[in-house]
């Protein structure tokens, strides 16, 4: 129960990526997070690319960053989605600019992008919305993990572990970073997983 006591918000619309979505989810509930699915308030239940529904606990309009320790974003094609609504490029700017953790992966990108918080960071992200992200004023690295300051991001559905990993020490979940079973080395390097 390492995250007992944070309070997580992720976010949701239609056609989000499942496992990005999901894996996050339950892996934060098992350590213990409150975690509250934020939506735009457009639907009470979202479909994600493959079908899958997730519920709406709050929308964007009925929260504020100062309820949450951490706001995630995943990815497929729900970003842009979500970017059409003030109230949830408003909650991502919000968190960042309090310090909060602002966690995104694949395409959530566009997120960060639209509410205007990585200008001069180190960001990675789906290869695909690279441009993007420099556009953006971002310093584009293709890992697993990158961290730059509150701002946690990755790049697809296969760096998920590294990903939660990251966002668990970043809350506080661990003391000292996590040691590779076995070959006994450290894994988190302090700005990206390797």
């Amino acid at each position: 129960m390492r995250l007992q006591g944070k309070r997580i918000a992720i976010l949701v619309e239609d056609h989000y990526q499942e496992l990005e979505f999901w894996y996050p989810l339950l892996r934060f509930r098992e350590e213990g997070a409150d975690v509250v699915v934020v939506g735009s308030g457009a639907a009470q239940a979202f479909t994600g690319k493959y079908g899958y529904p997730a519920e709406v606990d709050k929308a964007a309009t009925e929260v504020s960053a100062d309820q949450f320790d951490a706001v995630v974003i995943p990815g497929g094609y729900a970003p842009d989605r979500m970017r059409r609504h003030p109230a949830m490029v408003a909650l991502v700017r919000e968190a960042a600019e309090k310090g909060k953790i602002v966690a995104a992966i694949c395409h959530a990108g566009w997120m960060l992008a639209s509410a205007e918080v990585i200008q001069g960071k180190t960001v990675t992200g789906f290869f695909a919305i690279k441009d993007d992200l420099v556009h953006a004023g971002a310093n584009y690295v293709d890992t697993q993990v990158a961290v730059d300051g509150n701002l946690i991001t990755s790049r697809k559905p296969e760096d998920l572990p590294a990903f939660c990993r990251t966002i668990i020490v970043a809350l506080g979940g661990e003391v000292s970073p996590p040691v590779c079973p076995l070959c006994q080395q450290t894994i988190y390097s302090g700005k990206t997983w390797d």
